[in-house]
C-alpha cells in the first residue's frame, strides 16, 4: 500500500501524479457516458441537443476550476479560466476548418459525431505531447516565452490584416490525402460508420480497406495541429504550470467539439469575431513581452479583457448581421 501511495503522491511535471490520474478518469468517464449511453446508436444531432451537451462539457470544467480555486488558489484559478476561455476562442476557426472537411468527404451528419469523438482522443494524446514538450522548453529555456510572444504578436497582426474570406484549397490535392490514397487502400464510398471495412480487391482476396470516414478523421486532427500552434503558446503566456495548461485546454475542445453543430450554422455571422481574436493575441503577446521589462499584469486582469474582447466581437457580430439573420 505504501508504494502505491508514494507513487501517486510523486510529482509529475509540478503536480501530484493522483491529480492527473484523476483528471483523465473524469475525461474518460465523461467521453464513455457520452459514446456509451448518450449516443449509443447514430442520429442527427440537432442545434438544441448539441446546446445541451455543450452546456454539460462547459458546466463540469467551471466545476473543476472550482476545484483548482480550493486546491490551488485563486490565481491558478483565474489561470485555468482565462486558458479555458482562450482555447475555446482560438479553437473556434477549427470549427469552420473541421465543417469544410466533414462536408468534402460527403459525411452526412449522422456520422459526423462519431468522427468528432474519435478525434477527441487524438487531442488528448497530440495535446500532451505538445504541452510537455513545450513545459521541458520552458522550463529548460526561459527566453522562449518571449519568442512565444513575438510569435503571438506577429500571428495576432496577421490575422487582423487578413482578408474577411480566406480561400481554402481544394482538400483533393491535400498532401495527407494524397500520401493516405497512394499508399492504404480507400474506398471511395462511405459504409456506415465504420472507418474501415473489409473487401474483396481487384484480385478477389479479401482485404482492409479505410473509408472516407477515416480520411476525415485523419484531417481533422492534423487541422487541430495546426491551430494549437497559435492556442499553445497562448496558454503558456497565461501560466506555465502544465497541469493548468493541459485540463484547461482539453476541457475547452471537449465543450467545443458538443457545440460544433451548433455552431456550424452560424459561423457566418461571426463577422468580426477574427478581430476580436487577433486582439486577444496581441494583448497576450505584449503580456508577456511587459513582463519581460518588469510589468506584471494580474491574471484577474488577463481574464477580464480576454473576456471584454471576445464578448465584444460576438455581440457587434450578431448585431450587424441581425438583418441577415431574420
Amino acid at each position: 500500500m505504501e508504494p502505491l501511495i508514494s507513487f501517486l503522491t510523486t510529482p509529475f511535471l509540478g503536480t501530484a501524479a493522483w491529480q492527473w490520474f484523476a483528471f483523465l478518469t473524469i475525461v474518460l468517464a465523461i467521453l464513455a457516458f457520452d459514446l456509451g449511453v448518450l449516443h449509443r446508436k447514430d442520429h442527427e444531432i440537432e442545434v438544441r441537443e448539441s446546446l445541451l451537451l455543450y452546456s454539460g462539457y462547459f458546466t463540469v470544467g467551471i466545476l473543476f476550476g472550482v476545484w483548482v480555486w480550493f486546491d490551488r488558489g485563486s490565481a491558478s484559478a483565474l489561470e485555468f479560466y482565462t486558458g479555458f476561455l482562450i482555447e475555446q476562442s482560438l479553437s473556434m476557426d477549427n470549427v469552420f476548418v473541421m465543417a469544410m472537411i466533414l462536408s468534402f468527404f460527403g459525411i452526412p451528419r449522422l456520422y459526423q459525431h462519431r468522427v468528432l469523438f474519435w478525434g477527441i482522443l487524438g487531442v488528448i494524446v497530440l495535446r500532451a505531447i505538445m504541452i510537455g514538450l513545450g513545459a521541458a522548453l520552458v522550463q529548460e529555456f526561459e527566453w522562449i516565452l518571449y519568442l512565444f510572444g513575438v510569435f503571438l504578436l506577429f500571428s495576432g497582426v496577421k490575422m487582423f490584416l487578413s482578408k474577411g474570406e480566406e480561400e481554402h484549397k481544394d482538400l483533393s490535392q491535400n498532401r495527407m490525402v494524397g500520401f493516405i490514397r497512394r499508399h492504404f487502400r480507400v474506398t471511395d464510398d462511405l459504409h456506415g460508420s465504420h472507418f474501415f471495412v473489409r473487401l474483396p480487391d481487384k484480385t478477389g482476396k479479401v482485404v482492409l480497406f479505410a473509408t472516407p470516414l477515416f480520411l476525415a478523421l485523419v484531417l481533422i486532427e492534423l487541422a487541430d495541429l495546426v491551430f494549437a500552434v497559435d492556442s499553445v503558446p497562448a496558454i503558456f503566456a497565461i501560466t506555465q504550470d502544465p497541469f493548468i495548461v493541459y485540463t484547461s485546454n482539453i476541457f475547452a475542445i471537449l465543450g467545443l467539439r458538443s457545440l460544433y453543430f451548433a455552431l456550424a450554422a452560424l459561423m457566418h455571422r461571426f463577422v468580426y469575431l477574427k478581430y476580436a481574436l487577433s486582439l486577444v493575441l496581441i494583448f497576450i503577446g505584449c503580456k508577456i513581452l511587459a513582463h519581460g521589462l518588469g510589468i506584471h499584469i494580474h491574471a484577474g486582469i488577463s481574464l477580464g479583457v480576454t473576456f471584454g474582447l471576445l464578448a465584444g466581437g460576438v455581440l457587434l457580430s450578431l448585431y450587424s448581421t441581425r438583418k441577415s439573420a431574420a
